[in-house]
């Protein structure tokens, strides 16, 4: 019995306890998924629930009555052996060890599909991440993006969700001008402008234009070409590492385009009719603290050019209009601004500002030999993507950076994650799904199959605790997307990988020496390939690869 069949069946319960009559809870109090956890304490039980409690206000009665009626109903459910009240209405609730074991049948035959859902479904999401400017290589920040954003995208579409990735290339503005600026220093042999930028990566784009246009330096507007092939190159350069990285978008979306065919002269004049904007110093300005903004903001300045937020307004309606029903924005930790401003803006414009979800991310630092690493070999100033995988590696580095809370700054210890010891959490899960292919190979070599399976042979300490952890994945999955937290998934993965390594020490798949056959070593056999394809299907969600040896 999995987790979410238990939840299915209480709320069952609950429903037939109102129908007959035992119960009188309003219609739309009745949950249709019931959350049900693992008890602090496995004395316990197997799974517990605060249902009653939640249920005591809108039923008018105290929480244990409507627990006493749920244990009465539950302890009838096939599988379940105990059902107990403790406290002010808390159930908890013990399964035997049959109901338990079948879980690892039902995740063999479910395969690659055990975990999802489509509770989502119908839901088609825009996930804008990373998104940096071509000005320079991708830095840690929006390697942790790249990592985070698609993990996220997969753990999406596990729950079904419709899920496009955007990348929003910011090619308008400052920022390319001072780009352009520097390539063309460069290639004069001058010193890079006082706000431009540095490295030796722009040596070899200014170099490569050069190459590619022998008379650039003679052009009309040597610092245009510059601009338009610089940016080409390092967005090519961009593309690439984030492919090598795993990481492919459905839709690079030029910032340009915007301004280019009209769309923010043309959503300008609507605000402006709209009364959302208003004439002030010269600007005009958006009115978005009617909508929770902390200040009004400026959409069009006094000298008629319009405002960074314009661009915004018009990227979000263009996302409106292309039929998303949710555009989450990922953005650095300087972006706190954006939360109120983007939803402000929606609600402008007449939508709804819950259809605009903003992700802040925080920073990232690494760690070698205790001491921080801050310069890069190319870029000259910060850490590129490219730095951090050369040491540790793509696999290594996207289940770091996806493990953590991305609202939360990480330190990245690269001695710890170029270890081959347990110490290192991507290595533990790892060696984990490694360690089940290398016990299914022994099985084979000792001629135990899954010719049977006997759910009640599954009754060691160690096979309750993975079953209970192998059951949770599910839930796991439903949590990261409803919280937008995809490191729950590895979180998870290394509490499923503990367990494992333990039942590997505790119990066996092939018989002893020349022992015998017996069906408890075929039935093994089922919950070691259970476990590790549940490990398989969450690295997969990481972007991570599941190896068969190591």
């Amino acid at each position: 019995m999995t987790p979410e069949e238990l939840s299915a069946a209480i709320a069952t319960c609950l429903k037939d306890a109102v129908d007959a009559g035992d119960l009188t809870v309003p219609v739309e109090a009745l949950p249709t998924e019931v959350r049900v956890e693992r008890p602090k304490s496995r004395e316990h039980g197997d799974w517990a629930t605060n249902i009653a409690l939640q249920l005591a206000k809108p039923a008018g009665v105290p929480p244990r009555k409507i627990a006493e009626v749920l244990q009465n109903r539950l302890s009838e459910i096939p599988g379940v052996s105990k059902v107990d009240i403790a406290g002010p209405g808390f159930l908890n609730i013990t399964v035997d060890a049959a109901a338990a074991g079948e879980l690892a049948k039902a995740i063999v035959e479910a395969g690659e599909s055990y975990g999802t859902n489509t509770a989502m479904a119908g839901t088609k999401i825009n996930l804008e991440f990373v998104s940096a400017n071509p000005t320079g290589p991708i830095h840690l920040g929006g390697t942790r993006w790249a990592a985070v954003g698609d993990s996220l995208a997969r753990v999406f579409q596990s729950q079904g969700a419709d899920v496009t990735r955007e990348y929003y290339f910011n090619d308008h503005g400052n920022q390319i001008d001072k780009y352009a600026r520097s390539l063309l220093a460069s290639a004069k042999g001058e010193p890079a402008p006082e706000d431009g930028y540095g490295g030796a990566y722009i040596e070899d784009i200014a170099n490569e234009v050069m190459a590619n246009n022998p008379a650039i330096l003679e052009s009309e507007d040597p610092q245009e070409e510059f601009r338009a092939q610089g940016v080409e190159l390092m967005f090519a350069a961009i593309r690439k590492s984030l492919h090598e990285f795993g990481v492919d978008f459905d839709v690079y979306f030029h910032e340009n385009s915007l301004f280019e065919d009209g769309a923010v002269d043309k959503l300008l004049e609507q605000l402006k009719g709209s009364g959302n904007m208003y004439l002030k110093d010269g600007a005009w300005w958006l009115n978005s603290t009617d909508y929770g903004d902390d200040k009004d903001r400026v959409v069009i300045k006094s000298d008629g050019n319009a405002a960074y937020i314009a661009g915004d307004i018009a990227y979000f309606k263009n996302k409106r209009d292309r039929g998303f029903d949710l555009c989450i924005y990922m953005l650095g930790a300087d972006h706190h601004g954006y939360v109120a401003r983007l939803k402000a803006a929606a609600a402008a414009m007449g939508d709804d500002a819950d259809r605009v979800e903003v992700l802040i991310g925080q920073m990232v630092n690494l760690v070698q030999d205790g001491k921080p690493v801050r310069m890069s070999k190319r870029a000259g100033t910060v850490v590129t993507m490219e730095d951090l995988v050369e040491v540790v590696g793509t696999d290594a580095a996207r289940y770091q950076l996806a493990r953590f809370s991305s609202d939360s700054n990480i330190d990245i210890d690269l001695d710890v994650l170029t270890k081959k010891s347990n110490e290192n959490p991507v290595f533990y899960v790892q060696y984990a799904h490694a360690r089940t292919c290398a016990v299914a190979r022994n099985a084979a070599a000792a001629k135990v199959e899954r010719t049977v399976f006997d759910a009640s042979l599954l009754r060691h300490v160690t096979e309750s605790e993975l079953l209970a952890v192998l059951g949770q994945y599910p839930g796991v999955l439903a949590s990261a997307a409803g919280f937008r937290e995809p490191h729950r998934v590895a979180r998870h993965l290394e509490v499923i990988a503990g367990a494992y390594h333990r039942w590997y020490d505790a119990c066996r798949v092939t018989p002893m020496g020349e022992g015998a056959v017996t069906d408890t070593n075929r039935t093994r056999l089922w919950l070691n390939d259970a476990v590790g394809q549940v490990l398989a299907n969450g690295l997969s969600l990481l972007g991570v690869s599941a190896p068969e040896r190591m």
